[in-house]
């Protein structure tokens, strides 16, 4: 049975584990080829990297291409996408997922901290969604896909850097939309509708207390971001999409 986005070409950065790892493979199990990009070139404290998630795709039937890219320097995203286009030989799809987390209150975050948060969560989505545009305008359309997080709305927890910079984010993607609408190319913001279970929530959750039924189930953000690569400009753009809703009203259809 053919995919769903055959002979489309995805950058899929912060993908060594987690929510990224899940979602590259997703895509490539549609049919499209995936530049698995990130940091980690070897394990280290969480289990994952980007050789190991390119494996299980390969290993699957996929094509995936293994990318280190360090979303914070504007040399090493570029090096990233221009090793996955003279690859792939184009870009059609991006999903720009590479983040840190820090929940703390104000009183107990540093500067270092506050900066680390916006550099990669935001700053991180600007120097990769600038480099794979060219890419994509030349398309003719695509794709472009950020992660974000439920807790941007969530203010009745209080503020913390993780949220805010995930903020920042859906304001810039909403916005890019109707930037890039002429250009028949689709941006949206994903966010998990409950917990995911990814290596670093394994450890906070001990400390969290979070129940069973509070998680989502590990493909749901993988095949929401199935659904969002097959936008264009004519279809859903400029919105933030939440997981186990997007399905929801996708199966209702």
């Amino acid at each position: 049975m053919a995919g769903a986005l055959d002979g489309r070409r995805a950058f899929v950065a912060g993908a060594s584990r987690g929510i990224g790892r899940n979602i590259a493979c997703e895509l490539a199990r549609q049919g499209a080829a995936v530049a698995v990009a990130a940091r980690s070139t070897t394990e280290g404290k969480l289990a994952g990297t980007i050789h190991s998630v390119a494996a299980m795709i390969s290993n699957e039937g996929g094509r995936a291409l293994a990318v280190p890219c360090d979303v914070t320097d504007e040399r090493s995203v570029e090096t990233a996408v221009a090793a996955t286009v003279a690859e792939f030989g184009g870009i059609d799809i991006l999903v720009a997922n590479a983040g840190v987390m820090w929940l703390a209150p104000t009183l107990e975050t540093t500067l270092a901290r506050w900066e680390l948060c916006l550099r990669v969560n935001l700053t991180g989505v600007f120097l990769v969604t600038r480099a794979v545009l060219p890419h994509i305008k030349a398309n003719s359309g695509g794709s472009l896909i950020a992660v974000t997080t439920t807790g941007v709305a969530m203010t009745e927890l209080g503020s913390n850097a993780y949220w805010t910079s995930k903020a920042g984010v859906e304001r810039y993607y909403t916005g890019l939309a109707n930037e890039l609408r002429d250009d028949n190319i689709a941006v949206n913001c994903l966010a998990p509708k409950k917990v995911v279970r990814t290596e670093g929530m394994a450890v906070a959750a001990r400390d969290l207390n979070i129940s069973d039924d509070m998680f989502e189930a590990d493909e749901a953000m993988g095949r929401a971001a199935v659904i969002l690569a097959q936008q264009d400009a004519t279809g859903m753009t400029g919105t933030v999409q939440y997981s186990l809703d997007l399905l929801e009203a996708e199966a209702g259809d």
